[in-house]
């Protein structure tokens, strides 16, 4: 079995969370939800587990934060071109997210940040394999 990435993070509504998503283009598997949490389908290999945030409790002694004025965690997700970052940034935006910052071009990486309903953020970005093989400093060399 390869190894799988769960990412958990809280929401203060279950069905709201469930909504944004989808809207994402995310599949919800109802075999892992039921009214304490979802599990959000971004890959064979990565899930989000939404969690209440009193069912994300239970999970930790420590004070789980309210993700709308305190930032956790920085979830960063690739993206096969420019265009679908800023295609799933839209459909955020369309489905109740927030945008707290314009888009990043470092030249050898292209990222958007977008805040979900609950303020979970979630950073898309665009890197040329190139770039990743490379490194940064090569691959913006290579450009000049």
């Amino acid at each position: 079995m390869s190894t799988k990435v769960f990412i958990n993070l809280s929401t203060a509504d279950l069905d709201r969370a469930k909504g944004f998503y989808a809207a994402l283009g995310c599949e919800i598997n109802p075999l892992f939800t039921d009214e304490n949490a979802a599990c959000v389908v971004w890959s064979d290999d990565v899930f989000f587990m939404v969690l209440t945030r009193e069912h994300f409790a239970t999970f930790t002694t420590k004070r789980v934060v309210d993700p709308s004025g305190d930032a956790q965690v920085m979830v960063a997700i690739s993206r096969e071109s420019r265009d679908e970052v800023d295609a799933v940034l839209a459909a955020g935006l369309a489905a109740g997210g927030a945008e707290p910052k314009p888009p990043q071009n470092l030249g050898f990486m292209y990222s958007h940040v977008l805040e979900d309903p609950d303020g979970n953020i979630l950073e898309f970005m665009h890197m040329p394999e190139e770039a990743a093989e490379q490194g940064p400093e090569a691959y913006m060399e290579g450009l000049a």
